[in-house]
């Protein structure tokens, strides 16, 4: 008979799961309380709600909301940090948090959308620039052949116009 406090735990976190772009799963064991603390500050910073859950009650809210991917990432000692907004950001916070404290804080793996993600990938994932970046570079990338296309189209023009303009000039003389 489930009690009143594992329904609640079960309801929260399909409220979760249900909001969220991408679900990372750390192991936590071996982190102080003082590490924890640092932890949940850097990922609220970043708007990345992290939650140290039960496995049993994960595995119910995620068949709940319908994403058993969720289920494999979820296994022994589990925190799980929760991204609302850009996928990259807590994937980053992680990383980051990881490298800056030395922590042994360890990324078991990721869904992003529908997809799982390996901690290799969500390490890849962190390292790649922001949204705005990537729009940027992929802009620039679309520009260069129609810059070149432009340029290819005006050259015949140019040249008529300099032989013309050299013609009358010399015809001036």
């Amino acid at each position: 008979m489930p009690t009143e406090s594992k329904i609640k735990v079960v309801d929260e976190l399909r409220g979760y799961m249900e909001r969220c772009t991408i679900v990372v799963s750390t192991d936590f064991s071996g982190l102080t309380v003082d590490d924890m603390t640092l932890l949940r500050v850097a990922l609220r910073s970043k708007e990345v709600q992290f939650r140290v859950i039960k496995n049993r009650l994960a595995h119910i809210a995620a068949d709940a909301v319908g994403r058993p991917e969720i289920k494999e990432i979820i296994q022994g000692p589990t925190g799980v940090a929760f991204g609302y907004g850009d996928p990259l950001e807590p994937a980053k916070a992680l990383v980051d948090f990881i490298r800056d404290n030395r922590s042994s804080l360890k990324i078991r793996g990721a869904v992003m959308g529908d997809r799982p993600l390996t901690a290799d990938e969500v390490d890849s994932l962190a390292k790649l620039p922001p949204k705005d970046v990537l729009i940027g570079q992929l802009i620039g990338q679309m520009q260069g052949p129609v810059s070149g296309l432009v340029n290819v189209l005006d050259a015949p023009l140019s040249s008529l116009a300099r032989v013309l303009q050299r013609h009358l000039e010399n015809e001036e003389e």
